[in-house]
């Protein structure tokens, strides 16, 4: 039988070796911090300090500030004015511990204040600057914020064909399927997936060449939803590449980002349409939707209320000539007291067309007058009866 120890026993050996090796020696690195989740009631900081070597991560591990060190933080972000939050670069005073249960931890004993911003900050900045700088027509820079050819792109009136970008079987996948399926309007959408890797040090070429395969697809899509699930800072790296960036601020059809959370921005959702999740990104393209029914539902009510108003002119005009020819009416003339004449059946209404000799009917209210004409005498003109 092959002799075994215990965990717990192996875990020992390692406490022993490390404490044999860094105990009471602590050492100054310089590291970008990620990861960062301050507890200020506690009075606690876990983080991950993170080295790079050509865009690559060559070293990892954890951090964390315990009680008696966390005022380190406040000092730094006092001095500096600089918020402590992942992407910074610090050098900083650390002690090696290892615990059985907890593992390796880097415990921060304190801040070297002169600081610098962290590799992945000074590469997002001269990005950024170099968008502007060498694509005018689709990147600017206005009131502290990006216009792009894309951000800009009016919205169809309906959104219905939605090209999705994201990893397979994620939750960003899910969760972004799952909202438009159960909306509560009952709209119908059609989802084509463009699955791939969405981190990873060449994450960002995939989901570039995954965009372009989105433009040659004969669709047409009405927008383009680009998700992950979440994740670390250091997971936002394929989001910040300039390529990528450049393609996303010019494409033609509106693109919708939920790739982080609320405290987190990329370059390419400053390129695009940020919504921060995917929940958010289908919940904006159901609004959007519903307030397009909104506005038709609007326009109804006003046709219908014109057409209503129409009606009821229509059925006034009818009213006012009924009376108009209840009034012209034989029975209402005779009733004003003036007599209508008749020969051989047809109203006379030229009297040069009744000659003398001739028999003619003199209708009154309610009686019937039959005479002979035996004179004709023309009135003087403007004489009045």
């Amino acid at each position: 039988m092959v002799p075994t120890i215990s965990l717990s026993q192996l875990a020992n050996e390692i406490t022993d070796t490390l404490d044999e090796r860094f105990e009471g020696h602590t050492f100054w690195i310089k590291a970008e911090v990620s990861d960062v989740k301050k507890y200020t009631s506690t009075r606690r900081c876990y983080l991950k300090f993170i080295e790079r070597e050509n865009k690559n991560t060559v070293a990892e591990l954890r951090g964390v500030f315990w009680s008696n060190s966390y005022g380190q933080i406040e000092a730094f972000e006092k001095h500096t004015k600089q918020v402590f939050a992942d992407g910074i670069e610090i050098t900083c005073n650390v002690l090696v511990r290892f615990h059985p249960k907890y593992g390796l931890n880097l415990d921060v004993l304190q801040i070297d204040v002169a600081y610098t911003l962290g590799t992945q900050e000074m590469e997002r900045q001269q990005t950024l600057e170099r968008l502007v700088k060498e694509n005018p027509k689709t990147v600017s820079l206005v009131d502290g914020r990006y216009r792009t050819y894309n951000n800009t792109l009016p919205l169809p009136l309906v959104i219905q064909n939605i090209a999705l970008i994201t990893a397979p079987n994620s939750d960003g996948q899910r969760d972004l399927k799952q909202e438009l399926t159960n909306n509560r309007h009952g709209y119908a959408f059609k989802v084509t997936e463009f699955l791939t890797q969405i981190q990873g040090d060449m994450a960002h070429k995939m989901i570039l060449e995954q965009l372009l395969l989105v433009a040659q697809h004969p669709g047409p899509f009405d927008a383009v939803a680009i998700v992950r699930g979440g994740g670390s800072q250091t997971d936002f790296k394929p989001f910040e590449d300039y390529d990528l960036s450049r393609l996303v601020a010019a494409f033609p059809v509106p693109i919708f980002t939920g790739i982080g959370h609320d405290r987190n921005t990329s370059i390419v959702d400053m390129m695009a349409r940020e919504q921060k999740t995917p929940t958010k990104v289908a919940a904006n393209i159901i609004d959007h939707n519903f307030e397009f029914e909104n506005q038709i539902a609007y326009y109804r009510d006003q046709i219908q209320k014109k057409a209503d108003k129409m009606v009821e002119r229509a059925w006034n005009n009818i009213a006012s000539m009924k009376r108009l020819v209840k009034m012209a009416s034989p029975t209402a003339i005779l009733n004003k007291g003036f007599a209508i004449v008749t020969l051989n059946g047809r109203i006379m209404v030229d009297p040069s067309q009744i000659s003398e000799n001739d028999v003619i009917e003199t209708h009154l209210m309610n009686e019937t007058l039959t005479s002979t004409v035996t004179k004709k005498t023309k009135n003087n003109a403007g004489d009045e009866l």
